[in-house]
């Protein structure tokens, strides 16, 4: 199967970065199957013990009742209709023990869908996007919410700079509602490892930069996904966006 990017939705528009089908939508998975290939990856991190994300994107609603059978409690969706439809289509039990992950591109049309389901909002990219998320919210909810960051300077791809997000991080922090909880990057397709590990390494050291200068914790990285999950781990991951590795 050829290498498809589990954060499509990451990436503005451009047709031949976008799959012809949903692929594997209908594909039986098997919560043996996902169990084993969850303790394979705990074994190859071990023992770091970052929050493993089950990217259910582009698989079916069994996926996530498989996911979470298998041990799984945090899943990641990209599609805000499409996953909206998953979740409220699972069982309550999953629904109440889950955690869910947005993250890819967010239109702002799409906010007040997504803020009714999700926990984490991994892809915030400017300051428009976090004014509207605090705006729908209202008074009585908190969401997290990580900044996405293109350190790798793709042009097709969403994402600050590490320079304009410093200039726009004293404003997100003051906005209501939003926590900031963390920095999330998406690596080239076909990276080598070695531009992998600058990569990761980078988004490690800006992490402990924005530390220091603003004088505040920063708990979650997420990077890393299904091929380079291990490399992102060994420069600091504390999330890992997995598919392909569990699903297929």
């Amino acid at each position: 199967m050829a290498q498809i990017d589990e954060h499509t939705g990451n990436h503005k528009a451009d047709n031949s970065l976008i799959p012809q089908c949903r692929w594997n939508v209908d594909v039986y998975i098997d919560a043996n199957k996902v169990r084993e290939r969850l303790l394979d990856v705990e074994n190859q991190i071990a023992p770091c013990k970052p929050k493993i994300i089950g990217v259910t994107k582009y698989y079916g609603l069994d996926s996530i009742i498989k996911g979470y059978e298998a041990g799984l409690r945090d899943f990641g969706e990209s599609r805000a209709l499409d996953a909206v439809k998953k979740i409220e289509s699972l069982p309550n039990e999953i629904r109440q023990n889950s955690k869910f992950h947005f993250i890819g591109h967010l239109q702002t049309n799409k906010v007040d869908k997504v803020l009714k389901y999700f926990d984490y909002i991994h892809s915030v990219d400017s300051l428009k996007l976090a004014k509207v998320i605090s705006k729908t919210l209202g008074e009585n909810k908190r969401i997290k919410i990580l900044l996405q960051v293109n350190n790798a300077g793709e042009e097709q791809k969403f994402g600050y700079s590490k320079q304009a997000l410093i200039k726009d991080l004293p404003e997100i922090m003051k906005l209501d509602n939003l926590e900031f909880v963390g920095l999330m990057n998406i690596a080239p397709l076909g990276a080598c490892e070695s531009e992998l590990e600058r990569l990761f390494s980078d988004m490690a050291n800006f992490r402990r930069e924005i530390e220091q200068v603003f004088k505040i914790n920063i708990d979650e990285l997420s990077m890393g996904m299904s091929d380079d999950y291990k490399i992102a781990v060994q420069e600091g991951a504390t999330m890992i966006r997995l598919g392909r590795k569990l699903f297929t």
